[in-house]
């Protein structure tokens, strides 16, 4: 290699390790907060919530007057009038008579609904409702999304010390391999013992691969649920996770649910259905009640058949009117009563739908509190476990190095410590992200 191409290898290490030293690094909160701004189905969600704020304001501007101005012009032709004698056209008698004439009309119109048994400000409060489900629909999408952040937060975070366990067993299997090479070329050890030697140092470079390609893994589901599209390097901020994070107090299953029960959006959700589906009754009930409206109108016209000037026409031909109409249902083919009968069955089945959605919810609180309770329990042996086989294994190394134990001995310390460490830091990471969890459904919020 000359001395140019060593110069780009040197530049292209330096920017590499320059850019990823550089890179952004996510804490959780910024992950959320990114995600409330970016994610696509939250946008869609507010988009459901702008468009039943619309239907609101329409429901409301219907229990105001209709108002309209019309206006028509027509051009009649008569190519053969019957000549010598008057004839009467559009209430107007036409003396000399005109093939083609024109006649032209101005109103103005306005109808309002008084009364149709409340049908029209229940509407308003239906469509209430309905804006206040696409907000809890939006929230409920926020919760879903916050919990998935979280726990592919933890499993970055479990993969990255999972990979710095891998390395230092590589570090350690390193070693093994160069004593055993040493011990080859005294004649202290066989070539069979030493391949052991290098297909254990082998087996933690592929470890050390498989750790590293699940982390980028877990990165991209992150950065799936963030919307990033680019192509920057993406890491996550390692935060100090101790001990007691993961010996802390476990809540109490019932006290999480009954928290639960009052903040969770589902549970809200299904409540107001059920309010809903009480109007949407008392709407189909009220196809049975009269139904009044009132009306009025101003109309003038004009025409050419009259000798008058257009505004004097405009004048005399002027007219008021007005009217009310009284609408009483008598049969209608069982229409109203199907809907009563639906809409009853509608509200029997939000009340089975909360039902439903209670019982999910507190399965689910129940298993991150049995999760919790488990992994914090193994976290607690684990840790004497990691100590003793670290004890172990380091003995099991000074005796292989005075050659009182074989191979396959060492092998099995070490592979019982690296167990331990993955036993160790695995019910670690679960115990902390399912007491966060229990914390998120108890308060609605993640540290």
């Amino acid at each position: 290699m000359n001395s140019f191409s060593k110069t780009a290898l040197l530049l292209l290490l330096s920017i590499s390790s320059f850019s990823a030293a550089h890179a952004r690094q996510w804490t959780l909160r910024e992950c959320i907060d990114y995600a409330l701004q970016n994610n696509i189905t939250l946008q869609k969600s507010r988009v459901a919530k702008l468009s039943a704020q619309e239907d609101i304001m329409q429901s409301q501007a219907a229990l105001l007057p209709s108002l309209s101005a019309s206006t028509s012009h027509n051009v009649s032709y008569q190519p053969w009038p019957e000549s010598g004698r008057a004839s009467v056209q559009n209430g107007y008698v036409q003396q000399s008579i005109d093939k083609v004439y024109y006649n032209g009309s101005y109103g103005v119109s306005s109808n309002w609904t008084v009364w149709n048994g409340n049908r029209n400000r229940n509407t308003i409060k239906l469509n209430e409702m309905a804006a206040q489900q696409a907000e809890i629909d939006s929230a409920t999408t926020a919760s879903n999304i916050q919990e998935q952040i979280a726990q592919l937060y933890v499993q970055i975070l479990f993969s990255s010390e999972a990979i710095n366990v891998h390395r230092q067993s590589l570090e350690t299997s390193r070693k093994n391999e160069q004593r055993g090479q040493a011990f080859v070329e005294v004649g202290k050890m066989s070539r069979a013992d030493l391949a052991q030697l290098t297909a254990q140092r082998a087996q933690d470079e592929y470890n050390i691969v498989e750790s590293e390609s699940n982390l980028s893994n877990y990165k991209r589901q992150l950065k799936q649920l963030l919307q990033i599209i680019d192509d920057e390097e993406f890491d996550v901020v390692v935060p100090t996770t101790t001990d007691e994070m993961a010996l802390q107090l476990i809540p109490a299953l019932q006290e999480v649910y009954g928290a639960a029960l009052e903040q969770r959006p589902e549970i809200r959700n299904a409540k107001l259905g059920i309010e809903t589906s009480e109007l949407n009754i008392k709407m189909a009930k009220a196809q049975r009640l009269p139904t009044v409206g009132v009306s009025a109108s101003a109309i003038t016209n004009t025409t050419s058949m009259s000798s008058n000037a257009w505004g004097s026409q405009l004048k005399n031909n002027f007219n008021l009117g007005a009217g009310f109409n009284v609408s009483i249902p008598i049969l209608d083919n069982r229409t109203t009563k199907t809907a009563v009968n639906k809409a009853r069955l509608q509200k029997e089945n939000y009340e089975l739908d909360l039902r439903d959605k209670q019982t999910a919810l507190y399965s689910t609180i129940e298993n991150y509190w049995l999760q919790a309770v488990t992994n914090q329990e193994k976290f607690k042996a684990a840790k004497v476990a990691t100590q003793s086989a670290q004890t172990s294994y380091d003995m099991l190394s000074g005796k292989f190095e005075q050659k009182l134990i074989n191979i396959v001995e060492l092998m099995q310390g070490r592979d019982a410590l690296l167990q331990a460490q993955q036993n160790e830091l695995q019910s670690k990471y679960l115990t902390i992200l399912n007491i966060d969890m229990l914390r998120f459904y108890e308060t609605g919020e993640l540290r």
